[in-house]
């Protein structure tokens, strides 16, 4: 279940909301009760590490720094 970041406009409060898939109801303000809340786009957590990836830097290899080119 996505933990989802809102903000309303009516009152400006910032909240965080656990949203099931099977829940229909409207989303609601927890401070003012306004349905007119805006979803905020969140950072996407990279989660995939998948066994291509993991073997990408060989171990102990130097790693390229900046202006290092």
């Amino acid at each position: 279940m996505p933990v989802y970041e809102y903000t309303c406009p009516d009152c400006g409060e910032n909240f965080e909301k656990l949203v099931r898939s099977s829940d229909t109801s409207p989303v609601r303000c927890p401070k003012c009760d306004s349905e007119k809340v805006k979803k905020k786009l969140s950072k996407i957590a990279n989660t995939n590490r998948s066994s291509s990836n993991a073997g990408s830097v060989a171990a102990g290899a130097p790693t390229c720094a900046p202006g290092g080119g």
